[in-house]
């Protein structure tokens, strides 16, 4: 089931079940997941691109060994707020795995995700070959974390 407004995607989540942020790269897929409580976001790993179904199933092996209770992709907008080729070719990834599982999917704007996620790394002091490494799954952690705490309001009822 694809959620159009984190409002949606709140109220069909199972309760005490973390979540799956992804973003989605060309050549990877940086996945971050929360805790039962949905109060933090961590990243878990960098998936290399290869064939959606190969992709897809290492996704819901993750989703599956964590339990997980939804997925929440980042949506490429453009800094207008807009919608680009990214967001469809997002679009088109979120119809596909809703083929293959039951769970939730929302999305987040991700809008400075990456840049975020960069700052972060270069005031860790990780070397450029080590950001390269876990920039993707430290940007869906960004990415969920955001959601969460959108979450958290939504359920607030504020």
């Amino acid at each position: 089931m694809i959620c159009e407004t984190i409002e949606d995607f709140a109220a069909a989540l199972p309760p005490m079940r973390p979540i799956l942020g992804l973003d989605l790269g060309e050549k990877t897929i940086g996945v971050a997941a929360s805790d039962g409580i949905l109060s933090s976001a961590n990243a878990v790993e960098t998936i290399k691109r290869k064939k959606f179904g190969l992709d897809a199933a290492r996704l819901l092996e993750i989703a599956g060994g964590r339990e997980a209770g939804g997925i929440i992709l980042g949506l490429p907008r453009n800094m207008d707020g807009s919608e680009g080729p990214r967001c469809q070719s997002t679009r088109a990834f979120a119809r596909n795995l809703e083929r293959l599982t039951e769970l939730p999917i929302g999305y987040w704007d991700e809008r400075l995700s990456t840049v975020a996620a960069e700052r972060a790394l270069i005031e860790a002091d990780l070397t450029r070959k080590r950001r390269k490494e876990v920039i993707d799954a430290v940007a869906a952690s960004y990415i969920l974390q955001g959601a969460l705490d959108r979450l958290r309001h939504v359920r607030a009822g504020n």
